[in-house]
């Protein structure tokens, strides 16, 4: 195992994640985004190109196996979603949502 390639591996999944969010739900909270939409529709180019990085990093670090780099990926995207869902939504996990 090589942990500097998972840190790496979950941190550029982490950012890809980030924008991916603000790609997703941006149009639905604000008025910029509505109104770029292209250009976010244009961010799936580095989108694809961090999760394509993120993914080698992952496999490299976890001695050329795939599941733990796919588990790597989710829980970056839980995180990010809880997060940046709680910042811009004021919305937390509860029972109801959980």
């Amino acid at each position: 195992m090589n942990y500097k390639h998972i840190v790496i591996s979950f941190l550029i999944f982490f950012i890809g994640q980030s924008i991916v969010w603000i790609q997703t739900n941006g149009p639905l909270l604000w008025n910029w985004a509505k109104t770029y939409k292209f250009a976010l529709m244009l961010l799936g180019v580095p989108i694809t190109w961090a999760f394509m990085e993120a993914t080698r990093y992952a496999v490299s670090g976890y001695g050329g196996q795939f599941w733990p780099g796919r588990f790597t990926s989710f829980v970056s995207g839980i995180i990010v979603f809880t997060i940046m869902t709680y910042v811009f939504k004021g919305e937390i996990i509860t029972a109801k949502t959980a």
